[in-house]
């Protein structure tokens, strides 16, 4: 089974390509049901996918053998409406902020697949913080945007 564990505001996957699309398609359903626009949408999709590919890709045996929990929090603060990410999972410890992005390819010739993700959830989320905590990676990714205008 893809869903482990399915609360509002709290999913838990296998760390595997079926847990990875069960937890995009119910990012996308609890976003819809708040009303979180689709642009915002996109940039969370995109960073938990991110995400969850690097568990799935590096996290290790320890990694696949354990759900990965994703916590999302949805909330307005001041005028801004807030949305905070978290991802946590039992792989080995892997502090993806402290990471060096990847240098991006100067000709075609030059590229490579892959190596893109890290660059990209920084790119498309307003704030990151790793902790390993209790035997876990926690990767917390907040986005933000205005609640008018």
């Amino acid at each position: 089974m893809t869903i482990l564990t399915l609360e509002p505001g709290r999913l838990a996957v296998a760390a595997d390509a079926s847990g990875a699309g069960a937890a995009s398609s119910w990012l996308a359903q609890t976003c819809a049901d708040r009303g979180v626009p689709a642009d915002q949408v996109y940039r969370l999709d995109t960073c938990l996918t991110e995400a969850l590919a690097n568990v799935i890709s590096h996290g290790g045996e320890e990694a696949l053998a354990a759900p990965v929990v994703v916590n999302l929090f949805l909330g307005e603060a001041g005028n801004e409406f807030r949305a905070v990410l978290e991802i946590a999972d039992r792989g080995r410890p892997f502090d993806p902020l402290a990471q060096q992005a990847a240098p991006r390819a100067a000709t075609l010739e030059e590229a490579t697949p892959g190596g893109l993700g890290l660059s990209m959830i920084r790119s498309f989320s307003d704030s990151q913080h790793y902790a390993w905590r209790d035997g876990q990676n926690r990767l917390t990714l907040g986005f933000y945007w205005p609640l008018f205008g």
